[in-house]
């Protein structure tokens, strides 16, 4: 897995949030999740699941490549995650040059080369994880290596999950479920798929190893 730094997605939210002028509650109200798992999120205590999280960005009307990105614009732009301070330097002084890089440049782009070190990294719930490829300023695209673990799924309640958007993916390796309305496929490695993203869906990994593909999701916020 990569080592850099994981981006503090919860944070990410509650600033939305509060630049929309919503409570707490009101957007758990509109997620359909308790007040609670909300605040956990935000607090960093929980990870949201996939669906959770395309629920949270299509509430507050803001895409998911976009809680990658820090936005030093922002009224909430000098709060900096636990542990670390205006610099990018934790107390132990060592330097974290991602976290750096989001509050000197929001609009920067990733690439054109990025190495199998230096992808940005999510930990979502449900054994998911997402490793950004790249990304060109002004795209609306999610362009991600993601990893179901053993048992993994995206959506921790087993529900199936819709989002705006057009979803491609190609699988390495390991095996995923996929739910697709009515339908059930078994994704095996160099299989792919390709769906609006509006069609009710859901991935899980009932195997003993990863499923790993690369995934483009585009015109994820209209």
């Amino acid at each position: 897995m990569s080592a850099a730094v994981v981006p503090p997605v919860g944070a990410r939210i509650r600033q939305a949030r509060l630049e929309r002028g919503m409570s707490l509650r009101a957007l758990a109200r509109e997620v359909g999740v308790s007040a609670s798992l909300v605040s956990q999120i935000e607090t960093g205590k929980s990870q949201p699941s996939v669906s959770t999280l395309y629920a949270i960005t299509t509430v507050l009307g803001i895409s998911v490549e976009s809680l990658f990105d820090a936005r030093a614009s922002s009224p909430m732009a000098g709060v900096n995650p636990p542990g670390v301070n205006q610099t990018g330097v934790n107390p132990t002084g060592t330097v974290l040059p991602a976290l750096a890089a989001f509050a000197a440049d929001p609009g920067r782009r990733i690439g054109p080369l990025v190495g199998a070190g230096e992808r940005e990294t999510l930990e979502l719930d449900s054994g998911v994880v997402w490793e950004r490829l790249g990304r060109v300023p002004g795209a609306d695209v999610d362009f991600l290596l993601v990893t179901y673990r053993p048992g993994g799924s995206s959506s921790g309640s087993g529900g199936l999950m819709r989002h705006t958007g057009t979803e491609y993916g190609y699988l390495t390796s390991g095996e995923l479920i996929l739910t697709l309305g009515f339908d059930e496929y078994t994704v095996r490695p160099g299989d792919a798929v390709s769906f609006e993203s509006t069609t009710p869906h859901r991935y899980r990994n009932d195997g003993e190893v990863p499923a790993v593909g690369v995934w483009f999701v585009s015109g994820d916020v209209q």
